[in-house]
C-alpha cells in the first residue's frame, strides 16, 4: 500500500508532532548525521574531477529521490505513520508561515549570527547539535529571505518554465546545460549572483545559513524542499508522457563527461540502484 506525502501546510497538529519527534529520535540515535555525511561526500561540483551523482548532473533527481526514501524509511522505523511532507514555496512564501512555525521547524536565525533560537531544532534545546558540518558551527543557522540582501522565492511561473521543457537533460550534462528540465529545475543559470539562482538553488539561498552548502541536510527543511522538487519530477512526467531520464547511454570516451555522470541503466552510487528503477514511485508513495 503506497503512503502519502502531504503539503506541509495541511499537516494536523499530531502529524507535525510525530514528524518532529521522529527526526529528533534519528538524531538522538546518531542515524541522522549519517545522512549529512552522505550528502557532503556526494556533493561534487562539476568543476572538480570524478563522478557526479548528487548535483550538477542528470542524476540530481533520482539521487535525491533515493536519498529521501532512505530518510523516510528510517523515520518510519521510528513511527510508521510518518512520511516526509513537501513545502510548496510558490504558495507558502512568508518567513512565518508553514513550515517556519514553532511546532514544526522553527523560524529564522537571529541577526547577529543567524543562529536559530525557536522551535524544536534550536541548539539551546539540546537535541540538535551539528556534529557533521563543513564549518565548526554546532548550531543550526538560517537567514530566511536574506533581509540584508533580499532574495525572492521562485514563483509558479519559474517552475512552469522548467516543467515546459520536454527533454529531461541535455549536453553537456552539467551546471551549464541551457536545455533540459533537470538543470532548469536544479537551477544553475548563466552569470553570477542571485539572477543565476533558479528554482531549487534559489530556495536554498532564500533559506540561507546551513542550507547554502554541502551540509544543507543539517537543516530539516532540506527534506521538505526536495520532496517538492521530487513532486515536480512527477508532474513533468505526467506532462510529457514517454519522456525518460537522459542520457540513455554513457557519454563516449571522447566526451568530457565520460565517467563523470550516470546513464539510465548504470548504478547510482552510493546505492545499488539505477535511475530507470527510480523513475516510477507510485508503488511506494504518492503525493496528497
Amino acid at each position: 500500500m503506497a503512503y502519502r506525502r502531504k503539503d506541509v501546510s495541511t499537516l494536523t497538529r499530531t502529524e507535525r508532532s510525530r514528524f518532529v519527534k521522529a527526526l529528533l529520535e534519528l538524531k538522538r540515535r546518531g542515524e541522522y548525521d549519517e545522512f549529512v555525511r552522505i550528502h557532503v561526500a556526494y556533493y561534487v561540483p562539476d568543476g572538480e574531477d570524478g563522478l557526479r551523482t548528487a548535483h550538477m548532473a542528470p542524476s540530481f533527481l533520482p539521487w535525491h529521490r533515493r536519498f529521501l526514501l532512505e530518510l523516510e524509511r528510517a523515520l518510519r522505523r521510528v513511527d510508521p505513520s510518518v512520511s516526509v511532507p513537501y513545502w510548496d514555496w510558490t504558495k507558502d512564501r512568508s518567513a512565518t508561515a508553514a513550515p517556519w512555525t514553532a511546532d514544526l521547524l522553527g523560524g529564522t536565525g537571529r541577526r547577529s549570527d543567524l543562529r536559530v533560537t525557536t522551535g524544536p531544532f534550536a541548539h539551546a534545546g539540546g537535541k540538535w547539535t551539528l556534529n557533521e558540518n563543513v564549518t565548526d558551527t554546532e548550531y543550526l543557522t538560517r537567514d530566511l529571505g536574506r533581509p540584508r540582501a533580499p532574495i525572492a522565492l521562485p514563483t509558479r511561473q519559474d517552475l512552469d518554465s522548467a516543467l515546459a521543457d520536454p527533454v529531461y537533460d541535455a549536453h553537456p550534462w552539467d551546471s551549464t546545460a541551457a536545455k533540459g528540465f533537470r538543470n532548469k529545475l536544479e537551477g544553475w543559470g548563466p552569470g553570477r549572483g542571485s539572477a543565476s539562482w533558479r528554482n531549487h538553488n534559489r530556495v536554498h539561498r532564500w533559506v540561507g545559513g546551513a542550507m547554502t552548502g554541502g551540509a544543507a541536510v543539517n537543516d530539516p527543511v532540506f527534506w521538505l524542499v526536495h520532496a517538492f522538487i521530487d513532486l515536480q519530477w512527477s508532474r513533468w512526467q505526467r506532462r510529457h508522457p514517454g519522456a525518460r531520464y537522459l542520457p540513455a547511454q554513457p557519454p563516449g570516451r571522447d566526451s568530457s563527461q565520460h565517467g563523470r555522470i550516470v546513464a539510465r541503466h548504470e548504478k547510482l552510487p552510493p546505492w545499488d540502484v539505477t535511475p530507470d528503477e527510480l523513475e516510477d514511485h507510485s508503488g511506494i508513495y504518492r503525493y496528497g
